[in-house]
């Protein structure tokens, strides 16, 4: 068969069609945003802005001291967590501490809250006068807060760290259940001692998540915008997230721009230095079949690891929102002193009170930016998992093809390179001013969910990949005998068998887009409010009840969506 003859007959697939459709959205979502931010410093008159912001007197300023910022909190946010995480999944699987499955279940909380969430608890407790305003709860009752533990890199490393162990104790976590109870047992048999037990075996089992908890924390930490903002802004401490959002949000565009773009180089070189240090590396010490991890029996420690594994997620799961909740029925902000009231819940407008603002349950801005945010989690989650499904669908089935299997891998991975502002940015340079025929999407709501659905493709995809992965082709093959068509057997095995996997992904991703702010903080305007940017712009105003409230909304809604995410999981396993 000639060349023009299999180029004829694949073009009759319906798999090929599917294929450039694929292609053309994540061309569309992942390279056009990126080469758009590119292509803008390196337009006419913008190209100086590089030596500008990278090599001239006020380098300083624009970007060294942010990068080091930046560093600094990635570095200490990866340390604490994966401190935090491995302990506690270490408790929670292998040791005999009692309340170990709830202490489970609380440490798997603080991700799902927003990360402004545990900041704005935090300045609820630990304010001080330092920038004025309303100070904190301690220095109300006559407690003196110094300056680094209100303000700058401690409180942020403190505050991201207790949101983000949750990754490291995830990775590990699943790690420890896969090192077999039988192996463990018998290098006991034989003598030795629980430590050379823990070097020899289980520290090497687990050394691979570990690392993957630690990269992840430092990543996210190093891209975080809110958390900086929030306690490192008033004080001039910068990040690369705070400095670039500064940029473009006063009109220096191009500045903003590649400061993004570094940002960008930052983050990716930090994953690819992690994941060359683990190539070619084997780790394993585990043959034959698993069995379930062996209990170590804790001893005198018993209640001491009892106590530290309940204090770390009471800290960050529990008081977080009980502090939350207080701060908001105080009639003066921080302080018990001026009594209760439910006013910034339910009020309404009161010139004596908050600027005569309402509550906000009976504010209509609110309730839009509400209906707003469960529109944008909602559509976000649909694209993304339709997206994602049908790049996995092409890739698990489409015959050779092997550079647009790579190309699709690829183009759904790249996203997960690119922190939240940065991607915002890209996509502001790309579709915030008219292309041919189609208009500025700048403060539309499409490109929210457009940004957002970009945002979420790595997720959804690995989901995707993952569900169709435990469909056996048996399945299918028996299904062509018997003569159905390529969409049939989509439609009528492959779908409801990988459904329940869909939706666990779907919820997971709607709940991030619920409590993010770094990829819309830079899209959202007046005609598109969000609860998220609501909050972060009450906070800066010093509208502290405001912003509680609205995190405790928003946190209640990622909550409850997380946990029938798991609910939907466990019901998929104990089908299968």
């Amino acid at each position: 068969m000639t060349a023009l003859a299999r180029a004829s007959t694949a073009a009759r697939r319906p798999l090929t069609w599917l294929t450039v459709a694929v292609l053309a959205v994540l061309i569309t979502l992942v390279a056009l945003p990126l080469a758009g931010l590119v292509r803008a410093t390196l337009s006419d008159g913008a190209a100086p802005t590089w030596a500008e912001v990278l090599a001239s007197p006020m380098s300083s300023a624009l970007f060294w001291e942010p990068l080091g910022g930046s560093l600094l909190v990635g570095l200490g946010t990866g340390l604490l967590s994966t401190v935090l995480g491995a302990f506690l999944a270490w408790v929670v699987v292998m040791s005999d501490v009692p309340g170990r499955r709830v202490i489970g279940v609380l440490a798997a909380i603080p991700f799902a809250l927003p990360s402004f969430a545990i900041a704005l608890a935090w300045e609820s407790v630990f304010r001080n006068d330092l920038i004025g305003g309303n100070a904190g709860l301690l220095v109300s009752l006559g407690v003196a807060v110094p300056d680094w533990l209100a303000w700058g890199p401690v409180p942020v490393v403190l505050t991201l760290a207790a949101h983000y162990y949750s990754l490291s104790f995830v990775v590990v976590a699943a790690a420890l259940a896969n090192v077999g109870g039988d192996l463990v047992a018998a290098a006991e048999l034989t003598g030795a001692s629980r430590l050379r037990v823990a070097v020899r075996i289980v520290i090497p089992a687990v050394a691979p998540a570990v690392l993957s908890g630690f990269l992840l924390a430092f990543a996210e930490g190093v891209s975080n915008f809110a958390v900086p903002a929030l306690l490192g802004l008033p004080v001039r401490f910068q990040t690369l997230s705070t400095r670039l959002y500064g940029a473009i949000s006063t009109g220096d565009t191009v500045r903003g721009y590649v400061l993004s773009i570094l940002l960008v180089v930052v983050a990716a070189a930090i994953l690819f230095v992690g994941s060359r240090i683990t190539r070619g590396r084997s780790y394993s010490t585990i043959t034959g079949k698993a069995t379930r991890a062996r209990t170590t029996r804790t001893g005198g420690w018993r209640v001491p690891l009892a106590v530290g594994a309940w204090a770390v997620v009471t800290a960050t799961a529990l008081l977080p929102g009980v502090v939350l909740a207080v701060s908001t029925v105080l009639r003066r902000t921080n302080s018990l002193e001026g009594g209760f009231t439910l006013h910034y819940w339910v009020g309404e407008s009161d010139p004596s009170i908050s600027q005569g603002m309402r509550g906000i349950l009976r504010d209509p801005i609110v309730a839009q930016a509400l209906g707003g945010t469960v529109g944008l989690g909602v559509a976000v989650a649909l694209g993304a998992v339709l997206v994602g499904a049908l790049a996995a669908y092409v890739v698990r089935h489409l015959p050779g093809a092997r550079p647009a299997k790579g190309l699709i891998g690829l183009l759904s991975y790249v996203p997960f390179l690119i922190p939240g502002v940065a991607l915002g940015a890209a996509f502001i340079a790309q579709f915030g001013a008219p292309v041919g025929p189609f208009g500025s999407l700048y403060g539309t709501f499409a490109i929210l969910v457009l940004a957002g659905i970009a945002a979420s493709l790595p997720f959804a995809f690995q989901t995707a990949t993952t569900s169709f992965g435990q469909v056996s082709a048996e399945l299918d093959e028996a299904a062509v005998l018997t003569g159905a068509s390529g969409p049939r057997r989509f439609g009528r095995i492959t779908v409801p068998l990988v459904s329940r996997g869909l939706a666990n992904g779907g919820v997971l991703v709607f709940v991030t887009m619920v409590r993010d702010l770094s990829v819309v903080v830079l899209l959202v305007t007046p005609a598109t409010p969000l609860l998220s940017m609501m909050t972060f712009r009450y906070a800066s105003e010093g509208f502290t009840q405001q912003a509680n409230a609205i995190t405790l909304v928003i946190a209640v809604i990622s909550v409850a969506a997380t946990l029938l995410a798991r609910r939907l999981e466990r019901t998929h396993r104990s089908i299968s």
